[in-house]
């Protein structure tokens, strides 16, 4: 039986399989987590060019640096989410600094809260592309379709009770996006 503490199967499974230079693992990863890496740097970057860059860069760097993800400190998605959230924001703020050095309009402090409205977002999406299928398909039909809880509840064929459970944990995970600023391990071994 696992401990608690023990990262998951697949995760450790992928490490060794990368750091033996298989390159089917890296495939297999990038089947996996590139819509999520790509989501989270275009999230930040704002640019879709930008944002194929920083994919690119992320799955050279686990490519190039397997033992760089310790699977103790979390699961390989968080390291991914935040190896994707730290390139995207050093791209950002290269970007911005470039800009002003070249009388672009703006200042560090605007630089500065342009990369936290980034980080935020991008944390946004990637809790929510981490919640469980049932608490984000209440929270997609209450957002995007407008339906309160009796008519989420209809839909997804719950009570309403469960319906206001679902959309009220939903809701919890999301606020926690503005708390941390940036995707779970994000301060971790990069």
């Amino acid at each position: 039986m696992a401990t608690k503490d023990a990262p998951p199967r697949w995760d450790r499974k992928m490490q060794q399989r990368l750091a033996r230079g298989e390159a089917a693992a890296l495939g297999e990863l990038y089947d996996r987590f590139a819509s999520l890496v790509h989501s989270l740097a275009h999230r930040v970057l704002g640019d879709e060019r930008a944002a194929d860059g920083i994919t690119r860069e992320v799955f050279a760097h686990v490519w190039e640096h397997p033992d760089a993800y310790d699977p103790k400190q979390g699961p390989l998605r968080s390291w991914v989410a935040a190896l994707t959230h730290r390139l995207a924001v050093q791209r950002l703020r290269v970007t911005e600094t470039v800009a002003l050095a070249h009388g672009g309009e703006g200042s560090t402090e605007e630089l500065e809260r342009k990369v936290r409205r980034a980080s935020v977002a991008a944390r946004a999406d990637y809790i929510v592309t981490s919640m469980p299928a049932p608490l984000r398909a209440a929270l997609e039909l209450a957002y995007f379709q407008r339906r309160d809880y009796r008519q989420t509840a209809a839909d997804l064929g719950v009570t309403e009770d469960e319906a206001r459970r679902r959309l009220r944990l939903g809701l919890q995970l999301l606020s926690t996006a503005h708390d941390a600023g940036a995707p779970p391990g994000a301060g971790g071994g990069t």
